[in-house]
């Protein structure tokens, strides 16, 4: 028991040091595996700076290409050892925070929100509204594209919701633009799957003729 104490701590001071020396590059995003455009490291930056001064809030972003995860694993295994992984970055994180972080190869996308800030953000809102649409969306923008576009869409779309909810107004902010792309992808969806039904209906009427 004393033994994982002391490797749990161990852990945690790693995590501490690289956080730390990383914070020389972006305050506010601890990795990215270089998955994300300068430019929106920039304007991340930006954002997370003025949100941190004017609202007091902390929100980081942690990306990873993968996170070395066997092939066969099951599905419980995989939750199991990804929460796992993300609750070793909260002790060295400043309260409140919002935490986005991202396995792309994994396909997981998650918001972790400090107690504080529970009934201001809504987890299930961003990611489905900002993020998910641009990383799910079929065109020929590359993975580093849409990780840029994805992160810094839900990034400043959790900045502007505390904001609205302290009644301040963020120079930093990207506007209505990210709320524009994710509509445009779920009429694009529900477009499809009722043309979908459409189709299967006219087979099957035409069938039975």
């Amino acid at each position: 028991m004393k033994a994982l104490k002391l490797t749990r701590m161990a852990v945690l001071f790693a995590l501490s040091l690289l956080l730390t020396s990383n914070l020389y590059a972006s305050q506010f995003i601890l990795s990215n595996d270089g998955l994300i455009d300068k430019r929106a490291v920039e304007k991340i930056e930006q954002i997370g700076q003025e949100s941190k001064q004017k609202l007091g809030v902390n929100i980081y972003v942690y990306v990873k290409r993968g996170l070395g995860l066997e092939d066969d694993i099951s599905t419980k295994d995989k939750i199991e050892f990804i929460k796992n992984q993300e609750k070793e970055l909260i002790p060295v994180l400043q309260k409140p925070y919002v935490l986005l972080t991202m396995a792309v190869d994994d396909t997981h996308v998650n918001l972790i929100v400090s107690s504080q800030l529970k009934e201001i953000v809504n987890k299930n809102e961003i990611l489905n509204e900002y993020v998910v649409p641009l990383l799910a969306s079929k065109d020929k923008n590359t993975v580093f594209a849409k990780v840029s576009a994805a992160v810094l869409n839900g990034y400043a779309a959790i900045a502007d919701t505390i904001a609205q909810s302290k009644d301040i107004k963020l120079e930093s902010s990207i506007g209505s633009s990210g709320k524009v792309a994710g509509t445009i992808w779920r009429v694009f969806m529900y477009t499809l799957v009722v043309v979908g039904l459409l189709l299967y209906i006219f087979a099957v009427l035409k069938r039975r003729k």
